[in-house]
């Protein structure tokens, strides 16, 4: 699907026409460069590479610079393809958030907070073990069994337990677009999305 990379300045409200107060958070879309066109003679399919940020060229690998220097713009702190683009683009054409001029609604991609190792509670929704009392003290929080004590004597592959929480790629689908501020390349979107303040995210149509 087309879309632009972006990132997520942080949540507000607004008031909707019907006075409601609605919670959204701003994020901001582009601008972004192409970087590449891939197309099915060379590459199997078709895509337009965009960059996003500028970054130092000290700071930038040669083969990317090269790859920068080929499509005729300055180093991009990060790279994503989309499909699906009604118009052609040439190499460092500028795509700004107009794109989602007169979008209802939109995908958003981002990387989940880190929460650390957290137990099986937390982690999965589990409702812990047993009662508080008689005699019991430390398990109100435990997994409890995990496997068959006979057959097939072995715990199954997929067993949920307590571990590395957060920092996974989330999609959350169908937001709805409330308003696109052009003269600051912002976009406001109904709800939270994945992500930290700061962090990159994908919006797609």
């Amino acid at each position: 699907m087309p879309g632009l990379l972006g990132r997520k300045i942080g949540m507000t409200s607004v008031f909707s026409a019907d006075g409601k107060n609605v919670p959204c958070t701003v994020i901001e879309a582009g601008p972004c460069v192409v970087t590449q066109l891939k197309n099915v003679d060379s590459d199997g399919y078709e895509a337009v590479q965009l960059g996003f940020q500028e970054k130092k060229e000290k700071h930038t690998s040669k083969p990317l610079m090269g790859h920068f220097k080929r499509a005729g713009v300055t180093p991009k702190r990060h790279l994503a393809e989309f499909k699906g683009f009604e118009s052609e683009f040439n190499l460092g054409d500028v795509i700004s958030v107009d794109l989602f001029e007169g979008t209802t609604f939109v995908d958003v991609v981002g990387t989940s907070k880190g929460k650390g190792f957290q137990g099986v509670v937390k982690r999965h929704g589990f409702g812990g073990v047993g009662q508080a009392t008689h005699g019991q003290h430390n398990r109100q929080r435990k997994p409890g069994s995990i496997g068959a004590c006979s057959y097939p004597a072995k715990v199954f592959k997929g067993m949920r337990m307590g571990g590395q929480m957060g920092g996974d790629r989330v999609t959350v689908q169908n937001l709805k677009v409330l308003k696109v501020i052009a003269e600051h390349n912002l976009l406001l979107i109904k709800g939270s999305v994945p992500g930290c303040k700061g962090s990159i995210v994908l919006i797609e149509k």
